[in-house]
C-alpha cells in the first residue's frame, strides 16, 4: 500500500487539526473544565511524529508530480 502525501498537505492538515483541538480546549476552559497546556502540546507533537512515521512506512513523500494526467 502506498500513500501519496505532499509535505505541505500534511503540515496544513496537522495545523488545522491542532487548532481545532486547541479551540475545543478553550471551550472546555470557558465551561469550567481546565486542562493544562503541556499535555496538549505533547499530544500534538506525538501525533505529528506518528503521522510522519506512518507516511514514511507507507511509501514516503511525493517529491515530483506524477505522470498520470488524471
Amino acid at each position: 500500500m502506498t500513500l501519496d502525501v505532499s509535505r505541505g498537505g500534511l503540515l496544513v492538515t496537522l495545523a488545522v487539526f491542532g487548532v481545532i483541538v486547541y479551540e475545543m480546549r478553550t471551550v472546555l476552559d470557558f465551561v469550567g473544565i481546565e486542562l493544562p497546556l503541556i499535555p496538549y502540546m505533547a499530544a500534538v507533537f506525538a501525533l505529528a511524529g506518528l503521522t510522519v512515521w506512518i507516511v514514511s512506512l507507507t511509501g514516503g513523500w511525493r517529491t515530483e508530480p506524477s505522470d498520470d494526467p488524471a
